[in-house]
């Protein structure tokens, strides 16, 4: 398979997640609004572990989260990518981002979520991507409709009620 480590779209550049990145991971992971629908603030610590098993996770599955940049002024906007996790004793792909507050509202995530599927199906050959949120997180679940993912079920995830969606190449 072969590594896809950066990629642009219109407004956006990604670059596979590096080791140099724990700063700008510690500054999103710290943001109590950012982090309020992804289980709250982190500490240093705990975004070194997340940090650990992301960069892990490439190199076991030789895809996973990419930082995002403003092509304009090279601004981290926020993170993005392909992620297996167990969803209900399943083993899936998740479609996973987050952005920073002062990127919120400008269609950033959206374009964010196309890029990261079609390198998924076009690329690494995906045939199909889950992806979830807070029951209450209406902008997420905006964005994953627009993408084109489809309800599929409500789950508990991280012990809270979550909504599933899925896409299918």
């Amino acid at each position: 398979m072969e590594l896809i480590e950066t990629f642009s779209t219109n407004c956006l550049i990604a670059e596979r997640l590096q080791a140099s990145h724990f700063a700008e991971l510690c500054q999103m992971h710290q943001n109590s609004k950012v982090m309020a629908t992804l289980g709250g603030a982190r500490s240093d610590d705990v975004t070194q572990k997340f940090l650990q098993i992301n960069l892990e996770h490439w190199n076991r599955y030789r895809y996973g989260i990419w930082i995002f940049r403003d092509k304009m002024e090279g601004k981290f906007v926020g993170r993005g990518g392909l992620r297996n996790v167990y969803v209900a004793d399943n083993c899936e792909v998740e479609l996973a981002y987050a952005l920073m507050e002062e990127f919120w509202g400008q269609g950033l995530a959206t374009e964010m979520a196309q890029v990261i599927l079609e390198v998924g199906f076009n690329q690494l050959g995906l045939t199909n991507v889950v992806c979830f949120t807070l029951t209450t997180n209406r902008a997420s679940q905006r964005v994953m409709e627009k993408v084109g993912f489809k309800y599929e079920r409500d789950i508990i995830y991280g012990n809270l009620p979550h909504l599933l969606y899925r896409i299918t190449k």
